[in-house]
């Protein structure tokens, strides 16, 4: 069992020294021993007040985590578990209402049982009072960010907790909605732990102690910081070819009156070949090349620094096919859904799709890469709903009100590939093509033999100034300037 750290602890683990501010209580007693009249209520209360100090099981406030404030919700586990009572909803719905009227992102640090079952139904209730301003806090275009810590179970997990908009967790720590007094006989324990949560796409990283802060706060600092959301600066010289304003916002979209769209994110520079293919079937074998750039090194070379979300929140997780997160781009924040030549699972297109409902609702621009041969379309695929999960990508770009600008950075594989491409505002790059499918399949289709291949490939006009003259693509990326090296000084 991992160690509880208490509310207090936990405040002191993450925010910057001497920056909280608690806030204060809500009004009003209680009646005696609780709603329910339970017997003996006020004396646990009290017993529990002695051991921890609190007069409830979550203390909030505000303070500043590596620079960026926040309105952050400790559990004091030692406080009855960490329960959840009509007091508790009261201090919750205060810190919510706080962080709205000041623009700030909620950080619920969690350690919690569940409900409290002296005060009953009303103990219960209380959920739908914290989902109520967890919905209303994520209309106001604010973030939330949550800590799970042992344990995190019931309804805590199941608002707080797996509504947040990015879930980080402490390794161990006991994750579930099924507490480990209520589960059936015989059930897997390793089931309710962290590691398994991130395994199932429930949760985005397991976090060490030590690393807590910095995750959180190079996090706070990407979705809440100086560089995020509508209206940040636009960027400045020194990315490739530039998409207008309006690209990729799809007609009829708005945003409100009082908040300027964000620049669109600028185009990454090509990094492998120079030079277009001189046929459709050279454009393939180049998009093939096993030493070509992928996913990763475009966002190294893009990003200053960078984040990752992991998983689809319905249990499943495409590590292999698909890179999600934010990044940081010449001082502001840019998020990033990256094929990575892989043939892209439902997990993947799910995520890419949260990813970029997310990314819309802080105003936060999008980056596309798109690399993969296509959908993955074996039976398991089928079973887990790919044509849904692409549905969901290609109805995400369709509705952003943010900027989406993509780059074709290998092979763009029929529909699978389409789903993350923005409409107006797609790019390739030389060594790249974007097909209706691959010549291969095409001539099969077609039903011609095996020789026809390289000469279908020339007729679906596939290469990247096919596809420019084509209108489908606005433009070739370009490739990055030449480094400028000083002479060496005379001898």
């Amino acid at each position: 069992m991992p160690e509880r750290l208490s509310a207090r602890e936990m405040l002191a683990l993450v925010a910057d020294a001497d920056s909280f501010r608690e806030l204060p209580a809500p009004d009003g007693e209680s009646p005696p021993d609780g709603p329910l009249g339970w017997q003996g209520y006020d004396a646990s209360r009290a017993r529990a007040t002695a051991r921890t100090g609190e007069r409830e099981s979550v203390v909030c406030g505000t303070a500043s985590v590596e620079g960026t404030r926040a309105v952050l919700i400790s559990f004091e586990f030692g406080f009855l578990g960490g329960s959840l009572g009509g007091r508790t909803g009261d201090r919750l719905e205060a810190a919510y209402t706080h962080a709205r009227a000041h623009r700030l992102p909620v950080v619920p640090l969690i350690a919690t049982g569940g409900s409290r079952m002296q005060e009953g139904m009303l103990a219960l209730t209380q959920l739908q009072r914290v989902a109520r301003q967890s919905a209303l806090t994520r209309e106001a275009g604010l973030p939330q960010i949550a800590v799970l810590r042992d344990p995190t179970t019931g309804g805590g997990w199941a608002t707080l907790g797996a509504g947040a908009d990015v879930v980080l967790a402490l390794p161990t720590a006991q994750v579930g909605f099924a507490g480990s007094r209520v589960r059936p006989p015989g059930t897997d324990p390793t089931a309710y732990t962290a590691e398994s949560q991130l395994a199932a796409g429930s949760a985005d990283a397991v976090v060490d102690p030590a690393e807590l802060k910095h995750t959180l706060g190079t996090w706070l600092g990407l979705l809440a910081g100086r560089g995020a959301g509508a209206g940040a600066a636009p960027t400045g010289a020194g990315s490739g070819p530039q998409p207008d304003a309006a690209a990729g916002a799809p007609a009829g979209a708005s945003t409100p009156a009082d908040v300027r769209p964000p620049e669109p994110a600028p185009v990454p520079f090509a990094l492998g070949a120079a030079g277009v293919p001189p046929s459709g079937w050279e454009a393939v074998v180049r998009a093939r090349a096993g030493e070509r750039p992928r996913a990763r090194a475009y966002l190294d070379a893009y990003f200053r620094r960078r984040v990752l979300i992991s998983g689809d929140r319905c249990g499943g997780v495409d590590a292999d096919g698909m890179l999600c997160g934010f990044g940081e781009r010449d001082g502001r924040t840019v998020a990033y859904a990256a094929q990575t030549g892989a043939a892209t699972r439902p997990a993947g297109y799910r995520t890419a799709a949260r990813l970029i409902r997310l990314a819309d609702r802080l105003g936060i621009p999008v980056l596309t890469l798109v690399d993969t041969p296509g959908a993955a379309n074996d039976a398991e695929a089928e079973r887990q709903g790919a044509g849904a999960a692409i549905a969901e990508v290609f109805g995400a770009v369709a509705a952003a009100r943010v900027p989406v600008t993509t780059l074709v950075i290998g092979e763009g594989g029929s529909g699978g590939a389409l789903a993350l491409a923005a409409p107006g505002n797609t790019w390739a790059t030389p060594d790249s093509y974007f097909s209706v499918i691959a010549p291969e399949l095409a001539a099969a289709i077609l039903k011609r033999p095996p020789e026809e291949v390289e000469a279908t490939a020339d007729q679906l006009r596939i290469r990247p100034q096919d596809l420019v003259e084509l209108g489908v693509i606005r433009g070739i990326a370009d490739r990055p300037p030449a480094r400028v090296t000083s002479p060496p000084p005379p001898a």
